[in-house]
C-alpha cells in the first residue's frame, strides 16, 4: 500500500476519481457496442450491460426515487448515486466488449 492510499481524503478521492472513470467509459462505449450488436459484429450480446442501462435510464425517468427529488439537494444526489452505481456496472458488463475492441484497461493490467 503506497503512502497516499494511508490518508483517507486522499484515498477516498482515489476511489471516486476510478468510479467517474468506470462511468464515463461506460457511456463512451454503450452506443458503440449497440451499433456492433444491431449490425452482427459484435457476439455475445452483453444482455447484462442492456439490463444495467435499462435500470439506469428507468430510475433516472422514473417518478419512484429512494429520496423524492423535491427535498432538493439530497433527492438529487441519490439520483447520481444510484444512476453512477448502475453505469459502474455497465462498465463491468462491457470488459469482453473492451477486449474485443483492444481498448485495455491500466487497472485491469496492474492487477488493482
Amino acid at each position: 500500500m503506497s503512502f497516499w492510499n494511508r490518508i483517507p481524503v486522499i484515498s477516498r478521492v482515489a476511489q471516486r476519481s476510478r468510479a467517474f472513470r468506470h462511468i464515463m467509459r461506460a457511456l463512451k462505449l454503450f452506443l458503440p457496442m449497440l451499433q456492433d450488436v444491431f449490425s452482427g459484429r459484435y457476439r455475445p450480446v452483453p444482455w447484462s450491460a442492456f439490463v444495467w442501462m435499462a435500470l439506469a435510464l428507468a430510475y433516472l425517468i422514473s417518478p419512484l426515487d429512494l429520496i423524492p427529488d423535491v427535498i432538493l439537494l439530497f433527492g438529487l444526489v441519490d439520483d447520481v448515486f444510484i444512476v453512477g452505481w448502475l453505469l459502474t456496472r455497465v462498465d463491468a458488463s462491457l470488459a469482453d466488449y473492451r477486449a474485443w475492441k483492444g481498448i485495455w484497461d491500466a487497472e485491469e493490467d496492474s492487477g488493482s
